[in-house]
């Protein structure tokens, strides 16, 4: 790992799991360094992976096997940025589909309980613009849990 920032995530046990599933599932994504521990430790034993170094979409991230004692909440989120609904989807799916929960307005959750926002680039836009626009998107968002790519460009125009 070279870079300057790196988040850490906290994984009971499933770090390499995890680090894996983002990997095949988002492009420019890799599993980096697994550092084995040398001894038993709190939740895991030796030889078990403690921390995976691994980059989603370009960014460094470790994963942390530190035990049950923390969890993830929607405090913090990830948002990715998809051009059209077959990205949308395919995203959404592999996470939904792979133990993970639908939530509302874009959200959902992976099965290790982070929350992924899966975001069209057209309802950021949307957002951008601003009055009657962003307001008709945004209203549009509020009825949907996976966002609906042309539902939104059709309340942009007004339709």
């Amino acid at each position: 790992m070279n870079d300057k920032l790196t988040t850490v995530l906290w994984f009971d046990g499933a770090a390499e799991e995890a680090a894996r599933f983002y990997a095949d599932t988002f492009p420019d994504s890799s599993v980096g360094s697994i550092h084995r521990a040398p001894s038993d430790f709190p939740g895991g034993k030796q030889g078990d992976a403690l921390t995976v170094d691994f980059t989603v979409l370009g960014r460094s991230f470790s994963g942390l096997n530190g035990g049950p004692q923390f969890t993830p909440n929607e405090s913090v989120s990830f948002m990715v940025l998809t051009d059209d609904q077959a990205e949308t989807d395919r995203y959404w799916n592999a996470i939904v589909d792979h133990g993970g929960k639908e939530s509302e307005c874009g959200w959902c959750k992976d099965k290790w309980g982070y929350s992924w926002q899966i975001t069209p680039r057209t309802l950021i836009e949307a957002f951008n613009a601003g009055g009657d626009e962003g307001k008709r998107a945004f209203e549009a968002m509020m009825t949907m849990q996976k966002i609906d790519v042309a539902a939104i460009d059709a309340a942009r125009r007004g339709d």
